[in-house]
């Protein structure tokens, strides 16, 4: 490792994805505290080049695939197909460790080019909560975007906008007394979910740990609208399936499924097959007269990237300070790494040290 840490902030190539894993004021505290930090230039990120170079970053001569090899690259959503071989440690949302679609092909490219995946869902403390996570602003997002389904008010594609722009959208959706439940009401996404719902006049049921292990079915169904909030890492029973949605005793017409599980076996909705788009932000997955339409977007907090991207920044960084240690929560990711390579069969080069 180069006596000055490399971080490089990758483009995101995702053309929906305007986020920023780090704001440019954190990038001016990582500089200051001794890392080189060097940012691709992106058309569609929410802050400017001008930024970065204001903050003391070097601007990317070219791409992340021809950073010096002890460069930890950083980013947020899903790598291009190429290169095949992944040489370089990478930190970003990999979703590979639970089976997901494309997990072991992921897996492989860093065993073939002996990189190593430091993946931010797994950045914890050692209870295993979470110490950056776009959390809130996905329950935010998601409940919005299931009052305007419930109102008709959706209107794809889907754009990015502001939090108030957003927020006079919601309170016009006319959604004032909906009934709406909240499942994971206490966490981070739990609590954005609640945050918009209240924009939009509603007052939602809130189920947590409790509520969920002796779970009452036939009162999800009572609601209007539900919002999933909840990550599980282990074979759970379904909140829902076809069965209950065929009740005849059924006021649910949106499902807002904020953790977008939909290609692993740990689903908690195996109502649908694939996530929704900015283009398609719903689907309809009944077949009857009273429709059920899910709303499933794998990255609802860039519709607010500047709101997301901030909050997100502001946990990440301090830890990002010290990624090159791989000590403390790194030391985790990197052993989350190694264990999913070893139960998909794969065999890595690079150790955790």
């Amino acid at each position: 490792m180069a006596s000055t840490p490399l971080l490089w902030i990758r483009h995101e190539t995702r053309d929906t994805e305007r986020r920023a894993p780090i704001s440019p004021k954190d990038a001016r505290e990582l500089v200051d505290g001794g890392l080189d930090v060097v940012v691709e230039e992106s058309h569609q990120r929410i802050f400017p080049i001008e930024e970065y170079v204001a903050a003391g970053c070097r601007v990317a001569a070219g791409s992340w695939v021809d950073a010096p090899k002890d460069a930890i690259v950083v980013g947020l959503k899903e790598l291009p197909a190429e290169p095949a071989a992944l040489t370089h440690r990478h930190v970003f949302f990999g979703h590979a460790y639970k089976g997901q679609n494309g997990a072991t092909t992921l897996l492989r490219r860093f065993a073939d080019g002996g990189g190593q995946l430091l993946d931010l869902e797994y950045l914890t403390d050692p209870n295993g909560r979470r110490h950056a996570a776009f959390g809130y602003w996905a329950g935010y997002v998601g409940a919005a975007l299931a009052v305007l389904c419930r109102s008709d008010r959706i209107e794809p594609p889907l754009r990015h906008t502001s939090l108030g722009s957003l927020d006079d959208v919601v309170r016009d959706a006319g959604a004032e007394g909906s009934t709406a439940l909240v499942i994971g009401a206490q966490g981070r996404c739990g609590r954005g979910a609640r945050a918009a719902l209240s924009v939009a006049g509603i007052d939602p049921t809130c189920w947590d740990i409790e509520e969920t292990r002796n779970l009452d079915r036939a009162a999800i169904l009572d609601h209007e609208i539900l919002v999933n909030t909840v990550l599980v890492n282990e074979p759970t029973p379904p909140f829902l399936t076809h069965t209950e949605l065929a009740s005849a005793d059924r006021n649910l017409t949106v499902i807002a499924d904020v953790t977008c599980d939909v290609s692993s076996e740990f689903n908690l909705l195996p109502i649908y097959s694939a996530v929704t788009s900015w283009e398609r932000p719903s689907v309809r997955v009944t077949t009857d007269s009273r429709p059920v339409d899910v709303i499933a977007i794998d990255n609802l907090p860039s519709i607010l990237p500047l709101e997301s991207s901030l909050a997100f920044s502001a946990e990440l960084a301090p830890h990002l300070a010290e990624v090159h240690t791989l000590s403390g929560p790194w030391s985790r990711c990197a052993e989350h790494f190694s264990r999913a390579c070893h139960s998909a069969g794969i065999e890595t080069e690079r150790t955790n040290a």
